[in-house]
C-alpha cells in the first residue's frame, strides 16, 4: 500500500519512536516538582523545547506546547485577539486557510467581531496589497498560512509580515504544513504548527508568541507551559516531536529535491495521460511534496476508493467526498474544478517507483469511473438557440456531465441552462467553461435549485 497523504499526517518518522520509546522511562515525572525524577522530565522538556525552538528560529521562552496545532491556532488567535481588544475588534483571514483557523474566526465575528476574508488568485495565493487594503485602524490580527494545506501553494508570509509590522498588527502564521522544510521566514509575530505533520506524534502542538507581542491567554489560567496550555505536558510526546523535527530539517535539502521532482512528473504526466485535467495551485511556489489535480466528469469519492483498490492512499477536495455536499473551501475561494478532486502529498521516502505506478494505475481508474457515471440522460426542453437541462437531485459530477453532452446541440452563440440543485454546480460548471474555452453567463433563480447559463462560443 502507497500512503500518499502526508498533508493530513505524516508517517511517524523513525527517529521519533526512538525517541519516545526512550524518554518513557525517564519522563512520565512532573517536570515542576524538585525531586530527581521531576528534575529529569524537566531537563527532557527543557531540552525538547530548545529543540524546537531553534527549528522555529525562535526564544526558547517564546514556544510553549499545546496539545494539538488545532488547540495552537484557537489559543493563539483568541489570546491575541483578547490582548488588543483596545486596539479594535478586526480580524483579518485568507479565504485559504485551514479550518481550525476559520473555525476561529467564525466563533469571534458570533461574538461580535468582523473579520475580512483576502480572497486569493486562482492559483491559491493572496497578495501584500490585499492585506495592505483589509488593514483598519481597528485591526487587532491578521492570520495567515505559510503554505496551503489542499495544493500546496506557498504564501508571501514575508511580504504580509512586513505590511502589517508597517501597521502595527501582529501576523499570526500557521505553518503546520511547511515547518518541516524550513522556518518560516519575515517578521511574523505568532506561529502554530502540528507535530503529526512532519512525522511526530499526534497530540502535540506548537504556538510561539514573540516578546512584545499583547497575549492574553483566555479560560482558566494555569501554570503550565507559561499559562498558555494548561494541563500536564506529555514529555515523552513533546521528546519525540522535537526530535523528529530535528531529523526531518537534517534531511529536508535533499529530500526537498526528490519529492519537488517527483511531483514535478505528475503535474506533467498527469494532463497527458488524462483527458479534461485541471492541475491546480502554484506551478513555482509550492511545497515540494502536494500536488493537486481535478478531473472533469468524475465523482471524487469513487475515484478515491477506486484509486485505493490500486494502492494507494489520497485525500480529495471533491464535495463528493464530503456528507456536506459542499465544495471544499480552498477549491472554491480559489475558483477552480472540485469535480474528481486528488490531493498527492508524498511523504519523506517515497520511492520513484510508486509514483511510477500511479502514473500508470491512474488513467485507467479515471476511464473507469467517466464510463460507469456516462449513463444518466437528463429530461431536455429545447428551443432554436437554447436548451435546458434538468439535473435536479442528480450530484457532482453529473450536471457537467450533461453539460458537455449537449453544448454541441446548440449553435454557436446559442445557450444551455442546466438546472442544478448541488452546491458544487456553482464551481464546477464555470470552471468546466474556462477550460473548455465556452462562455460562463452567469446564474439564474430557479423553482428549484439554480439555472447555471452557458453560451457556447465555438
Amino acid at each position: 500500500m502507497s500512503y500518499f497523504d502526508a498533508a493530513s499526517a505524516a508517517p511517524l518518522h523513525p527517529i521519533a519512536r526512538q525517541a519516545l520509546q526512550a524518554s518513557l522511562d525517564e519522563g512520565w515525572a512532573d517536570p515542576a516538582r524538585l525531586y530527581r525524577e521531576g528534575r529529569r522530565a524537566r531537563l527532557l522538556l527543557d531540552a525538547a523545547r530548545e529543540a524546537a525552538a531553534e527549528a522555529v528560529g525562535c526564544r526558547p521562552d517564546e514556544l510553549v506546547f499545546t496539545t494539538s496545532g488545532t488547540r495552537a491556532v484557537h489559543s493563539g488567535v483568541e489570546g491575541a485577539l483578547a490582548g488588543r481588544r483596545r486596539t479594535g475588534r478586526h480580524l483579518i483571514v485568507s479565504s485559504v486557510e485551514h479550518s481550525s483557523v476559520l473555525h476561529a474566526a467564525e466563533v469571534f465575528e458570533a461574538d461580535g467581531g468582523t473579520v475580512t476574508r483576502v480572497p486569493v488568485s486562482r492559483a491559491g495565493a493572496v497578495t501584500p496589497e490585499a492585506y495592505a487594503a483589509a488593514l483598519r485602524s481597528d485591526t487587532a490580527l491578521a492570520c495567515l498560512q505559510s503554505a496551503n494545506h489542499e495544493v500546496g501553494t506557498v504564501q508571501p508570509v514575508a511580504e504580509v509580515a512586513a505590511v502589517c509590522r508597517a501597521a502595527g498588527v501582529p501576523l499570526l502564521v500557521d505553518a503546520a504544513q511547511s515547518l518541516a522544510w524550513g522556518p518560516v521566514e519575515g517578521d511574523w509575530s505568532i506561529l502554530t504548527a502540528s507535530a503529526h505533520k512532519w512525522g511526530g506524534p499526534s497530540g502535540v502542538g506548537l504556538l510561539v508568541v514573540r516578546k512584545g507581542v499583547r497575549f492574553a491567554p483566555q479560560g482558566p489560567l494555569d501554570e503550565r507551559e507559561s499559562g498558555r496550555a494548561p494541563g500536564f505536558e506529555n514529555i515523552p510526546a513533546v521528546v519525540a516531536a522535537a526530535a523528529s523535527l530535528r531529523a526531518v530539517r537534517a534531511e529536508a535539502a535533499g529530500e526537498s529535491a526528490r519529492l519537488r521532482e517527483l511531483t514535478e512528473r505528475i503535474r506533467a504526466r498527469v494532463p497527458e495521460s488524462v483527458p479534461d485535467v485541471e492541475v491546480v495551485g502554484d506551478p513555482h511556489r509550492r511545497l515540494p511534496g502536494i500536488v493537486t489535480f481535478s478531473c472533469l466528469y468524475v465523482d471524487g469519492e469513487t475515484l478515491l476508493h477506486a484509486l485505493d483498490h490500486e494502492g494507494f492512499s489520497v485525500s480529495s477536495g471533491s464535495s463528493c467526498t464530503s456528507s456536506t455536499l459542499t465544495p471544499s473551501h480552498v477549491l472554491k475561494a480559489m475558483g477552480v474544478l472540485s469535480e474528481g478532486n486528488v490531493r498527492v502529498s508524498l511523504p519523506t521516502g517515497t520511492p520513484a517507483e510508486e509514483v511510477d505506478r500511479f502514473l500508470s494505475v491512474l488513467p485507467g481508474a479515471v476511464a473507469a469511473v467517466r464510463e460507469k457515471l456516462g449513463a444518466p440522460s437528463p429530461r431536455t426542453l429545447t428551443r432554436e438557440d437554447a436548451l435546458v437541462v434538468d439535473t435536479l437531485g442528480k450530484r457532482c459530477p453529473i450536471p457537467v456531465i450533461e453539460l458537455a453532452k449537449v453544448i454541441g446541440d446548440v449553435p454557436v452563440g446559442g445557450t444551455v441552462r442546466v438546472l442544478s440543485d448541488d452546491e458544487a454546480a456553482r464551481l464546477d460548471i464555470p470552471a468546466w467553461c474556462e477550460m473548455r474555452e465556452q462562455e460562463y453567463v452567469g446564474e439564474e433563480p430557479a423553482e428549484r435549485g439554480s439555472a447555471y447559463v452557458v453560451r457556447r462560443l465555438s
